[in-house]
C-alpha cells in the first residue's frame, strides 16, 4: 500500500485491454504514464470551468465521431481559446425542456449479494437469461456513444456491480474515456466485496463511491438486508478513508434509505460519522418500487428528518453551492454541522422532487434506456447495437473483428503505423439510428415524475432490475 508521504501514485495508469477504443498500443503506453498529477491538473481545469482538452477533437451531435489520440498534458491552450472553440451540447441528449443529460448510470448486473427490504422483493426476482444482458464490449460501445455526445459522468450500478466477474477490465476501458471528455467514473455499491477490489478500481479511474448503508447496528443490518456482512461493509468504508489519506481522492457518500420503525432512530448516529471524516451521509426518502411494500406510514419526510436532526445538532446549516454540492443538477440538498469534516445530504424524491434540474439517464443491465427512474417507458439500445452482429451478443472476439473490418474497410491502417482515425459509424454502421432512438426517447421525457398518491400505484421494475 502506498504511504501517505508517497501518495496514491498509480491513478489512471491502467489501459483497456479490448474494445474499439482500446486497440492502439501507443495509446495504452501514453495512458500508463498518467499519474496523480494528471488528475490534479484536470481537476484544476474543471474547477475553472474549462473543458478537458481532448473534448475539442470530438464533434458532438454526429454519428461519425473520429477517434483521436489524446493531447499531451492537461491543456496548454488559453482558457479564452478553449471557450471560443467549445461546441454546443448534443441535441440528442437535450430534452424538450432544455435539460442537458450529461450523466449516465449503467447497471452492470441484476444479481446482488444482499436482499435489502426496499430494493428486492422478499421472494426475489426472476433473473434475465445471460444472452439478454449487455456484454462488456456492448457496455463500452454504448458508453463511447454517450460520452461522444457530451456525457461527462458515468456511474456503475446494479444489482451489486462488484459481483460482475469482469468489472475490473470493464472499468479500465471506461476509465480510458477520460481522453474523450469523461470526468467522473463512479460506483454505487453495498460495499460487501468492495475492499477486495478497491485499489485496482482506483487505478482504473474510479473517482467516487456511493456506499449503501442503512444502519450502523450489525443486528439491524442483518434484518434490513436479510444477510450478514456489516463488518465487510465497514471494512470497505474504512479502506476508502485510508486510501484518501494517501491521496486517492475518492468522493465518498453514504446512502441511507430511512424507514420508519427500522432505522429512523439512527439519524443522529449517521450525522456523527461526519464529525471526523470527509464524507457525505445522504438520507433518502423511502420510494415505491415493485415488490418493496411501500406505504406512506413507512416514509420519513425530508422536513421531519431535518427537524429531528436539528434537535441534536442545532447548528446544522445549508452549505454554499460548489462544484459538487447544492448545484442545479444535484439530487441532494446538502447541509453541514460547522466544525465537522463531512456533510449531510437529503434526497427528497417523494416530497420535493428535483426534476427541473435532472441531467440523468439510465441503461439497465439488459440494455434498455430509461430516461426517468420513476417512468415505465423504456427503449432497447441492446437490440439496435446487436444489429451490427446479426442480432447476436457482441463478445470480445466479435468486437475485435468489427474493429478490424472497420479499419480495413476505411483504409486507415498501414503495415507500419496503424491509425487511430476509426469512425464510430464504421464500427457501428447503424450508429445514426441508435442516436435517433436515444434522441427521441430523451425528447419524450416528462417535465416531472408523478407524486405521492400516484407513484405508488404505477407499474415499474423492482429497484434491483433498474439500477440504483
Amino acid at each position: 500500500m502506498p504511504s501517505p508521504t508517497v501518495g496514491w501514485r498509480m491513478l489512471r495508469r491502467a489501459a483497456p485491454q479490448s474494445g474499439f477504443l482500446a486497440f492502439n498500443p501507443c495509446l495504452a503506453a501514453d495512458q500508463r504514464q498518467r499519474g496523480i498529477a494528471t488528475r490534479a491538473a484536470t481537476a484544476a481545469n474543471l474547477d475553472n470551468g474549462a473543458p478537458p482538452s481532448s473534448v475539442d477533437g470530438l464533434p458532438k451531435g454526429s454519428a461519425t465521431t473520429d477517434i483521436h489520440p489524446p493531447e499531451k498534458g492537461p491543456s496548454s491552450r488559453p482558457r479564452k481559446e478553449q471557450l471560443k472553440n467549445a461546441r454546443p451540447f448534443s441535441d440528442f441528449l437535450t430534452d424538450s425542456f432544455q435539460r442537458q443529460h450529461d450523466y449516465l448510470r449503467i447497471s452492470l448486473t441484476e444479481r446482488c449479494n444482499l436482499r435489502c427490504l426496499y430494493c428486492m422483493p422478499e421472494e426475489g426476482v426472476e433473473l434475465s437469461p445471460a444472452r439478454q444482458l449487455l456484454t462488456t464490449p456492448e457496455i463500452v460501445l454504448l458508453a463511447n456513444v454517450f460520452v461522444a455526445q457530451g456525457v461527462n459522468k458515468i456511474r456503475l450500478t446494479g444489482g451489486e456491480p462488484t459481483v460482475r466477474r469482469d468489472i475490473l477490465p470493464l472499468m479500465q476501458q471506461l476509465g480510458a474515456l477520460q481522453r474523450l471528455g469523461l470526468r467522473e467514473l463512479c460506483l454505487t455499491t453495498n460495499g460487501l466485496a468492495l475492499h477486495r477490489k478497491l485499489e485496482a478500481m482506483v487505478e482504473a479511474g474510479l473517482t467516487g463511491v456511493n456506499l449503501s448503508l442503512d444502519t450502523l447496528d450489525p443486528r439491524q443490518f442483518s434484518l434490513m438486508t436479510r444477510r450478514d456482512g456489516f463488518s465487510a461493509v465497514k471494512r470497505s468504508m474504512d479502506r476508502i478513508l485510508e486510501l484518501n489519506k494517501a491521496g486517492a481522492g475518492i468522493r465518498l457518500k453514504i446512502n441511507c434509505v430511512v424507514m420508519r420503525g427500522l432505522n429512523d432512530n439512527e439519524l443522529g448516529d449517521f450525522v456523527g460519522l461526519t464529525r471526523d471524516h470527509d464524507l457525505e451521509v445522504r438520507f433518502i426518502e423511502y420510494m415505491p418500487f415493485d415488490g418493496n411494500r411501500w406505504s406512506m406510514g413507512k416514509m420519513v419526510s425530508f422536513n421531519e428528518m431535518l427537524e429531528r436532526i436539528g434537535a441534536d445538532y442545532p447548528t446544522l446549516q445549508r452549505t454554499v453551492p460548489d462544484a459538487h454540492h447544492n448545484g442545479p443538477h444535484d439530487t441532494s440538498k446538502t447541509y453541514k454541522v460547522p466544525g465537522f469534516a463531512g456533510r449531510v445530504g437529503f434526497i427528497t424524491s417523494m416530497t420535493q422532487n428535483f426534476c427541473g434540474g435532472c441531467n440523468r439517464l439510465r441503461i439497465t443491465s439488459d440494455g434498455s434506456l430509461k430516461v426517468c427512474l420513476f417512468g415505465n417507458a423504456e427503449v432497447s439500445l441492446r437490440d439496435i447495437v446487436r444489429q451490427a452482429n446479426d442480432g447476436e451478443p457482441i463478445d470480445e472476439a466479435a468486437m475485435t473483428e468489427m474493429v478490424r473490418l472497420a479499419r480495413e474497410a476505411a483504409s486507415v491502417a498501414t503495415a507500419h503505423e496503424p491509425s487511430l482515425d476509426v469512425q464510430l459509424s464504421d464500427v457501428l454502421p447503424n450508429a445514426t439510428e441508435l442516436l435517433d432512438v436515444i434522441g427521441m426517447a430523451v425528447k419524450r421525457k416528462k417535465e416531472r415524475h408523478a407524486g405521492i398518491g400516484e407513484l405508488e400505484h404505477m407499474k415499474n421494475r423492482p429497484m434491483i432490475l433498474i439500477g440504483g
